[in-house]
């Protein structure tokens, strides 16, 4: 029986032929005739379909199905290394709650307003965490993922731009990086800033320049505006369907998510980034019955003021779907989720966070058949 290791060897080597095959995605048309750039593919905390979230193999796989960015969500260790999880608590990523050496480090701690019980990675040295291995975020939903619980460490910061460097010599293309830093004002507010190391780490990677393949998102705004005297790699706002920046709330800033998206918002956002990041439902709205809507002006706004717009999340699952385009089956099942892509690109997103990335590419190399 062959072994796990030269199994994976397989798949990636035909991925990877399969992506020479392909190609790069083919130019948009636009209303007018005239032509843009595909939207681009960003690896939604790397190919997190089909490998735990935040791991090394997950970041590896997106490239290999052709992603244009990988996405790591940043936060911190005790000793301030930059670490990638999608949050600062891992009791639900990780295998933290198996080791019995680490249990009273469990506590409840407030993040921007909100009560979180668990193990948080400010708490963990570096050599601590690198004891622990990654888990299914959703194993309910992805159980199939959860053969490799327990297989994988929790990457650096560093680990990842080495990686996405090794990728792009093999791959004979630059794989692009996505960082998010993750609740900005809460590390801050406890001696441990994210940002400096951040800006660091993309110099000594040679990747702050004009026309590296970075961009920096944040769903605070502070510290975009500070980001930016610092970096020349594009930024991106983010944006949620609901409440409003964690910065803001803490100065006292009445400013809501969706005060940062009317025309004016929108123009004051251009003065520090690049694009904006909104939950996909701002783009295209959903009908009371969950179904899919039509768009809004989000868009055509952002685009007025030459901003970028890359919305999340797409996934293939039925639960994350538009109400009619649910396949029949289990919320776990895979629903239309072509008709999904096809309507936001006809709305003119110009890329998308997607947990399955191949599915992604499959959708913008489709758009002009």
């Amino acid at each position: 029986m062959p072994s796990p290791a030269r199994g994976l060897a397989v798949v990636a080597l035909a991925l990877a032929v399969l992506a020479l095959i392909v190609g790069p995605a083919a130019p948009a048309a636009l209303a007018d005739g005239s032509e843009s750039a595909a939207p681009l593919v960003i690896g939604h905390r790397g190919a997190s379909a089909y490998r735990p979230e935040h791991t090394l193999a997950s970041y590896e796989l997106a490239a290999r199905m052709g992603a244009d960015y990988i996405e790591p969500d940043l936060v911190t260790t005790s000793d301030g290394v930059l670490v990638a999880r999608h949050e600062p608590e891992i009791g639900g990523t990780t295998d933290v709650g198996r080791h019995p050496e680490f249990a009273e480090r469990r506590t409840t701690k407030t993040i921007d307003g909100v009560e979180y019980s668990g193990w948080f990675t400010e708490d963990f040295t570096l050599a601590e965490l690198k004891k622990l291995r990654a888990t299914e975020r959703i194993p309910a939903t992805r159980q199939e993922n959860t053969i490799w619980n327990g297989r994988f460490e929790i990457p650096t910061f560093a680990e990842v731009l080495d990686l996405r460097e090794r990728l792009s010599d093999e791959l004979g293309r630059e794989v692009g990086i996505y960082p998010e830093t993750k609740h900005p004002t809460y590390f801050a507010s406890i001696g441990k800033p994210l940002e400096p190391a951040l800006v660091d780490q993309l110099d000594d990677a040679g990747l702050n320049h004009s026309g590296a393949p970075v961009f920096v998102q944040s769903f605070e705004t502070t510290n975009l505006r500070k980001l930016d005297d610092e970096l020349k790699v594009p930024l991106v706002q983010l944006l949620s369907a609901q409440g409003a920046p964690a910065d803001l709330v803490a100065a006292g800033d009445s400013r809501t998510y969706a005060d940062l998206i009317t025309p004016t918002g929108l123009a004051d956002i251009a003065t520090y980034a690049a694009g904006i990041g909104p939950d996909k439902n701002m783009v295209v709205a959903s009908n009371a019955d969950q179904t899919l809507g039509a768009p809004t002006s989000l868009v055509a706004d952002a685009h007025a003021v030459d901003l970028l717009v890359h919305p999340y999340t797409f996934r293939n699952e039925n639960q994350f779907l538009p109400a009619n385009l649910r396949s029949a089956g289990s919320p776990a099942d895979y629903g239309d989720v072509f008709a999904e892509y096809a309507a936001f690109f006809a709305a003119g997103v110009d890329g998308v966070f997607a947990d399955n990335p191949d599915t992604a590419l499959a959708a913008v190399r489709g758009m002009n058949t």
